[in-house]
C-alpha cells in the first residue's frame, strides 16, 4: 500500500472540503440557496431545515478533485503507475469512472438549480434524470470499450466466474443507475450518506491494495477524505446539504470504485446500506399499490421509518454506519478468501 501518498490524499480532500465551509456556507446564505424540504419525509423536517443551504457537495468535490490529481501525481512519481499494457486500462478505469462521478455532479448541480431557482420541491423530471443518467452509463461504458476493455465478466468469488456477454453493459447499466440514484436517496438525514460512503469508501481502500489498483484505491481515499471534511458542517445539526449535486456524485464514485475494481458482486455486498435504502422504497410503493393504500413501512426510505419511531438522527447515522461497516469488512473478508483460494 502506497501509505503515505494515501495519507497526503486523504489529508488534502478532507483539509480543503473542511476550509471551504467558511467561506462557502455563507455565500449559499446570501445567495438564498436553501433546501427546499420534500413533502414525503417527517413532517418536523420542514420545520427545523427549510432554508438550509444545499448544494454543499460543491465542496467535497473540489477537496476530492484536487486530492486525486495531486495524489496520481505522487503515483506516478514513485513509479506506481504502470501506462503500459494492462497497468493502462487500470489507470483509465480510474479515470473514467471519476469523469463518470463528476457527470453525475454535473446533472445533479442542474438538478439542484431548478430547485433552487423555482423555489419548488421538483427539480428535474424522472424521466429527464433517467434519459440523463442513461446517456452518463451508456458514455461511460463506451470509453471503456474504446480504450481496449471489453470485459463482459463477473466475478463470483469463491465460485468462478460468469461471462454475461453483451447482456453485462444492460445489468451493470441499470445496477449503476439503481446505486447511484440509491445513494441519492440514502442523503435524507443529517450527515448519513457522508458517513455510510466513507465506511464504503475505506472498504475499498483495503480492497483495492489487495487487488494492487492503485489508482482506484487513490479515488476511495480521497472521497474518504472528503466525507470526513463534510460532515464537520453536515452531522447533525447540519449547517449545510449535500444537495443531489453531492449525492449524485458520491453515488458515481461508489460505481466507479466497484465495477473498475472487477469485483460487482462485492461492490453490491459493501453497497448494502444503500441498496437496501432504496429496495424499501419499492417495495412501499409496490405494497402500496397491490393493498390499495396500505403501508408496509411508517416511511420510506427507511431511515423515516426510524425517524418515526422515535430514533433521533445522531442514532440512525450511528446505527447505519454499524451496519455498513458489518457489510464492508464481510466484503473485505470475502475478497481475502478468493485471493488465497485462487492461490491454493
Amino acid at each position: 500500500m502506497n501509505i503515505w501518498t494515501y495519507a497526503v490524499t486523504a489529508a488534502i480532500a478532507l483539509i480543503i472540503t473542511a476550509a471551504m465551509g467558511f467561506p462557502f456556507i455563507p455565500i449559499l446564505r446570501r445567495l438564498k440557496f436553501g433546501q427546499t424540504i420534500l413533502d414525503i419525509g417527517p413532517a418536523w423536517h420542514k420545520e427545523k431545515k427549510q432554508g438550509t443551504p444545499t448544494m454543499g457537495g460543491i465542496m467535497f468535490i473540489i477537496g476530492i478533485t484536487v486530492a486525486f490529481i495531486i495524489g496520481m501525481f505522487m503515483l506516478w512519481k514513485n513509479d506506481s503507475i504502470n501506462l503500459e499494457q494492462s497497468g493502462y486500462m487500470n489507470f483509465f478505469n480510474a479515470v473514467s469512472g471519476f469523469v463518470m462521478a463528476l457527470c453525475f455532479a454535473l446533472m445533479g448541480f442542474l438538478d439542484d438549480w431548478i430547485k433552487v431557482r423555482k423555489k419548488r420541491n421538483e427539480g428535474l423530471s424522472v424521466n429527464q434524470k433517467l434519459l440523463m443518467q442513461a446517456l452518463i452509463v451508456a458514455a461511460f461504458f463506451t470509453s471503456r470499450v474504446i480504450a481496449g476493455d471489453t470485459r463482459t465478466v463477473i466475478n463470483f468469488p469463491l465460485i468462478g466466474q460468469l461471462d454475461f456477454w453483451y447482456f453485462y453493459y444492460i445489468i451493470m447499466g441499470l445496477g449503476i443507475i439503481y446505486i447511484v440514484n440509491a445513494v441519492n436517496i440514502t442523503d435524507g438525514v443529517d450527515g448519513l450518506c457522508s458517513s455510510v460512503t466513507l465506511i464504503y469508501c475505506a472498504t475499498f481502500m483495503f480492497i483495492c491494495n489487495f487487488l494492487k489498483l492503485n489508482e482506484l484505491g487513490l479515488i476511495a481515499v480521497a472521497t474518504a477524505g472528503g466525507c470526513i471534511g463534510f460532515l464537520i458542517w453536515n452531522f447533525h445539526p447540519a449547517k449545510v446539504f449535500m444537495g443531489d449535486t453531492g449525492s449524485l456524485f458520491l453515488g458515481g464514485i461508489v460505481c466507479a470504485v466497484g465495477i473498475g475494481s472487477g469485483y460487482e458482486v462485492v461492490m453490491v455486498i459493501a453497497a448494502a446500506v444503500f441498496i437496501w435504502e432504496a429496495l424499501t422504497v419499492l417495495i412501499q410503493t409496490t405494497y402500496f399499490k397491490a393493498t390499495g393504500g396500505k403501508r408496509l413501512f411508517k416511511m420510506t426510505p427507511i431511515h423515516h421509518s426510524f425517524e418515526m419511531k422515535g430514533w433521533n438522527e445522531i442514532k440512525i447515522v450511528l446505527v447505519f454506519s454499524l451496519i455498513a461497516a458489518v457489510f464492508g469488512t464481510a466484503a473485505t473478508l470475502l475478497i481475502i478468501a478468493d485471493l488465497g483460494f485462487r492461490i491454493i
